[in-house]
C-alpha cells in the first residue's frame, strides 16, 4: 500500500493527511476539517492517509478513525468510520461507520464522545 511505503520512507504522514483534506471540496472539505479539529483536539491520534483519505492512527500506526468523501464514491453522504482498533465494542452489535451530511454542535459532541471511547 502507498501509505506504508511512504511511512517507511520517512514521509510526513500528518502533512499528507492535511494535503488530503486540502484536496477535498465543498461539504466534504468542511466535514473533514471539522473531524480533523475534533480528533487533534480531543485525542492523541496522529493524522495520516488511508486509501488516499484522511485518517487517524494510534501510537502503533493502526488506523482508528477515517474519513471517506461523498464525492469520491458518488454518494449523497460522507462517511466517518472506525476500524477494529477503536474501542467501541458494545455487546455483540455496534456501529462502526456513520453517514454524514452535516455536523451540528450536538453531532460534534456525540462524535467527540465516540472518539474518546475509541481511544479509551
Amino acid at each position: 500500500m502507498a501509505e506504508e511505503k511512504a511511512a517507511k520512507a520517512g514521509a510526513d504522514l500528518a502533512a499528507a493527511c492535511l494535503a488530503a483534506i486540502a484536496d477535498l471540496t465543498g461539504t466534504d472539505k468542511e466535514l473533514a476539517e471539522t473531524l480533523h479539529t475534533l480528533v487533534t483536539s480531543h485525542t492523541n491520534l496522529a493524522g495520516k492517509t488511508w486509501y488516499g483519505m484522511p485518517a487517524y492512527a494510534d501510537g502503533d500506526g493502526k488506523v482508528v478513525v477515517f474519513f471517506q468523501s461523498a464525492a469520491k464514491f458518488k454518494l449523497r453522504y460522507a462517511t466517518i468510520g472506525f476500524q477494529p482498533d477503536a474501542h467501541l465494542d458494545d455487546g455483540d452489535f455496534w456501529p462502526t461507520s456513520y453517514a454524514v451530511t452535516k455536523l451540528t454542535n450536538a453531532d460534534q459532541d456525540r462524535l467527540v464522545a465516540l472518539l474518546k471511547k475509541a481511544v479509551g
